[in-house]
């Protein structure tokens, strides 16, 4: 099972790849996707590349109420437990 920070650092690779502009050491887990420019077709992109790095699913009903990376990450981790 990975730790929680590095399930945070691949997050970070999945915005980068996705959301142009966004360069890694640059991200605040802390704020969402949206304040890096991303649409809600990134954001799907971003959640489903880290979900099949991960070989995870979550319910996309749980993932609504999510404001920000760490709270994704947050989530993902729940998920590997």
């Amino acid at each position: 099972m990975p730790e929680q920070g590095a399930d945070r650092r691949g997050h970070k690779g999945n915005i980068v790849k996705n959301i142009d502009g966004v360069n890694k050491a640059d991200i605040d887990i802390e704020k969402s996707m949206k304040d890096y420019g991303a649409n809600s077709l990134d954001i799907i992109e971003v959640v489903s590349c880290s979900m099949r790095e991960l070989n995870l699913k979550v319910p996309r009903s749980e993932l609504t109420d999510i404001k920000n990376i760490a709270e994704l990450a947050d989530k993902f981790v729940q998920y590997l437990n």
